[in-house]
């Protein structure tokens, strides 16, 4: 048995379904470019028949994607598959991944099909695929809830009909590591053409055991593995790309299994996509959190300045944990700092790098130590952004504890071309910022969600906040980075409100096209 594991990485498709990961195109392509850095086998780009704005994120990463696979989702019908082609077929390694449901509830209930007209479904859909390329993959929907007999004629239909990669996903995180392991191995051992096909699992963490489900399938011969940066996704999220990869590795013994991926762009990729969606890595989270290396009971301090490997079972460095050095400051020219960001995977035109290089100079002021995680937030706050409707100038704020007046902001901002100012008061100083914001937009959206996270350590560490807008049936998340909050806080408000004009003009020009 080839011992071979393949990393099928979903973020950009499931992950992105996670509420409040949106992400634009600029951001998209970024993390889509990070994938590659990491080593990730193949990523699913989205699902193109979902919106006009998928299918077009999805070929512009596609098109962009040098030797990695490029896959699009698509429902087991011809709109779907067509559209998913259109989409993925400009990427040098195209896959299709189409998948229809195959549990006696999801047949009965969602689909209201008979077992023998689903089997005709997937023979037709898979050949259909097949008909575009030879990289086919077929997921059966709730497979972890199916009948294993039936699961067997599944995936036998499928294969014979052209598909190369299977997938029987726990859509609903039901299952439980011993008898998922059990499924897969059933399937494997009792469909006839099972080896001419590779096997694949995607789990979901309702229940807390897609990473133990997904390795549990491995061992007994599923070699794909479904994953996602930081374990993001529907619900409660998927398996996460970081912790398969670091077992696997870590108890290689075990395992005996091997991968492409650089486990040193692990913690990178994962800062990268914690920046792009606004929300912070988690400190006791597995593999990338803070505490992940961190030691405060005495007992363990006292054997890690014995011997590191009596309470690590692996280095930070193996996971891109390494510790910063003062490398781009106030000095440095503008070659340092365009190493520095290549160093990092951020390929930067004269025109982004010139946005960035003065962004550097104005943040070096301000702090004494540039870290890569402030560097980091700097690409996104200066390059990864669509052209804005709005653009915050200058803002100010007075605020006291003392009683009589109320805290006050002062806003300088471009609308639309034309400066604008305004001032208000509000009960703390975020809510005068917001309220005069509001007032010169004639806007009164709801603020759903306000969160800032330190960047880095120390006083004087970029704040980072994330702010989340409800307007009607739109929402919208907008983030924002400075070393003072409250300017952060403003950045990050007139972010959503840019990101929220987007969405509702795109809503538009949608329901015109189709009025």
């Amino acid at each position: 048995m080839d011992n071979k594991v393949y990393f099928f990485d979903t973020t950009l498709r499931d992950g992105e379904q996670s509420p409040g990961a949106t992400m634009n195109l600029q951001e998209k392509l970024r993390l889509a470019h990070q994938l590659e850095v990491l080593g990730v086998d193949i990523m699913e780009a989205g699902f193109p028949a979902s919106s006009p704005g998928d299918f077009e994120s999805v070929r512009s990463i596609a098109q962009q994607a040098g030797d990695i696979q490029v896959a699009g989702l698509a429902r087991c019908v011809d709109n779907d598959i067509d559209r998913c082609w259109e989409a993925v077929k400009v990427a040098r390694r195209p896959r299709i991944h189409t998948f229809l449901s195959t549990s006696p509830l999801h047949m009965k209930h969602k689909l209201r099909k008979e077992p023998e007209v689903v089997l005709q479904m997937i023979e037709a859909g898979v050949r259909r695929c097949a008909g575009y390329t030879d990289n086919v993959e077929f997921s059966a929907e709730d497979a972890s809830r199916s009948d294993k007999d039936f699961l067997c004629r599944v995936v036998e239909t499928a294969i014979k009909a052209g598909a190369t990669t299977i997938n029987l996903p726990d859509t609903v995180g039901y299952a439980q590591p011993d008898e998922f392991a059990a499924l897969i191995k059933y399937v494997i051992e009792n469909t006839p053409n099972s080896d001419k096909a590779i096997f694949s699992v995607h789990c979901h963490n309702d229940l807390g055991l897609a990473v133990a489900n997904t390795l549990a399938a491995l061992r007994v011969g599923a070699r794909q593995a479904e994953v996602t940066i930081g374990g993001i996704g529907e619900r409660a999220g998927n398996a996460a790309l970081e912790e398969v990869v670091m077992a696997l590795r870590v108890r290689h013994d075990l395992y005996h299994l091997e991968h492409s991926i650089r486990t040193e762009q692990l913690y990178p990729s994962c800062r990268l996509l914690s920046m792009t969606i606004g929300q912070p890595i988690a400190n006791n989270k597995a593999i990338v959190g803070a505490n992940a290396f961190a030691h405060e009971s005495g007992i363990h301090q006292d054997g890690m300045l014995k011997n590191r490997e009596t309470y690590e079972i692996m280095t930070p460095q193996s996971v891109g944990r390494t510790e910063s050095s003062l490398v781009i400051g106030k000095h440095s020219g503008r070659n340092a700092v365009r190493n520095k960001f290549e160093s990092m995977g951020y390929k930067l035109d004269d025109e982004q790098l010139q946005l960035v290089f003065e962004a550097v100079k104005k943040l070096a002021d301000c702090k004494k130590t540039l870290h890569d995680d402030d560097l980091m937030a700097l690409v996104q706050e200066e390059v990864y952004r669509l052209p804005d409707r709005f653009r915050l100038r200058h803002v100010s704020v007075q605020s006291s504890d003392a009683g009589g007046v109320p805290p006050t902001a002062a806003v300088l901002m471009d609308i639309d071309g034309m400066e604008r100012s305004g001032a208000g008061f509000g009960v703390g100083p975020v809510d005068a910022i917001f309220n005069v914001i509001n007032d010169m937009l004639g806007r009164e959206p709801e603020l759903e969600q306000y969160a800032i996270n330190a960047i880095t350590s120390g006083t004087d560490a970029l704040g980072e906040v994330t702010v989340r807008l409800g307007e009607g049936q739109y929402k919208a998340v907008g983030r924002g980075a400075h070393p003072d909050i409250l300017v952060a806080s403003a950045r990050a408000y007139v972010n959503a409100l840019n990101n929220l004009a987007k969405k509702k003009k795109e809503g538009e020009r949608l329901h015109c096209q189709h009025g």
